[in-house]
């Protein structure tokens, strides 16, 4: 029985991803099964379309096609992620960090250009993708991640030093900004706290539903319990013209700008889009 080229288990297992319903059927066979085979990247599969697998290939690519098809991310399968070019370690102890969330990192640099050695704060870090692009990417930069979890913050303090950070990025544990102890004033404070609103529970695609923490997703009846937490406890605590940047939900953008007369020390900048056109994030500037 000749053996399985490279090519035939891609069309066999982008054929299989696809009666399980699996987003992107062709992309994620390619990454499986380049990472599967130790390829250097999935471009590498079409130089070895022709190459016959081995059994030994085979027992290895079985169970990563089927936690695929079990709809587990392809981000867990293969352990990590890229964020604005930075490798971040991905598992069930926190969010994946989105591409649509690197826009957050955009605004943090624009607003800070002329701050020296600014203090930085995301409030539930996650695995910590924001705080690592902010603090390899704003000069001088001095990071604080906070999160509730425990086991999010072991991911983040992993990527942290995956990613050579040390001093400049430290963490936190506590509810929103109490966990930040130190009296110096925030220069910049960004959040994408979790903002699904609890009805939505069992309605979200599998990925989600199924493989991320529910601490990290839901906010309440309509999901904006934490960030209205998060905004009442700035009062004090920022410095002059300091940016407050929030990813959000796109129909939560307009609840929030009509509620920003309930805090008085802050302004509302704006409502602002991703990469791809879709409101995502809302501004505040401290007073």
């Amino acid at each position: 029985m000749p053996q399985m080229t490279v090519l035939e288990i891609l069309n066999r297992t982008k054929v299989f991803f696809e009666k399980k319903g699996v987003p992107d059927a062709r992309l994620d066979a390619e990454y499986i099964i380049s990472h599967g085979l130790s390829m250097k990247n999935r471009m590498d599969l079409y130089l070895n379309f022709e190459k016959p697998l081995t059994a030994a290939e085979l027992d290895t690519l079985r169970p990563l096609v089927a936690r695929r098809a079990n709809r587990e991310p392809l981000q867990h399968i293969v352990g990590d992620t890229s964020f604005r070019g930075h490798i971040i370690k991905c598992d069930p102890r926190a969010l994946i960090p989105r591409p649509e969330t690197e826009s957050l990192v955009d605004m943090a640099i624009e607003r800070l250009k002329g701050v020296e050695s600014p203090f930085i704060v995301e409030v539930g870090t996650g695995t910590a993708a924001i705080s690592i692009a902010c603090a390899k990417e704003i000069a001088g930069a001095k990071v604080l991640a906070t999160d509730i979890s425990d086991e999010a913050l072991s991911l983040a303090r992993e990527n942290a030093q995956a990613n050579g950070l040390n001093e400049e990025l430290t963490f936190a544990q506590g509810d929103l900004l109490e966990a930040v102890t130190n009296s110096a004033k925030i220069d910049c404070l960004i959040a994408n706290l979790p903002y699904i609103p609890d009805g939505e529970k069992g309605k979200l695609q599998p990925e989600v539903d199924k493989f991320d923490p529910a601490l990290a997703l839901y906010g309440g009846p309509d999901g904006l319990d934490l960030v209205r937490k998060l905004l009442q406890q700035t009062e004090g605590k920022l410095s002059a013209g300091a940016p407050v940047l929030l990813e959000i939900g796109s129909e939560q953008a307009e609840v929030l700008k009509n509620e920003a007369n309930n805090y008085p020390w802050l302004e509302f900048e704006g409502i602002h889009k991703d990469y791809c056109g879709n409101i995502r994030f809302v501004s505040y500037k401290a007073k």
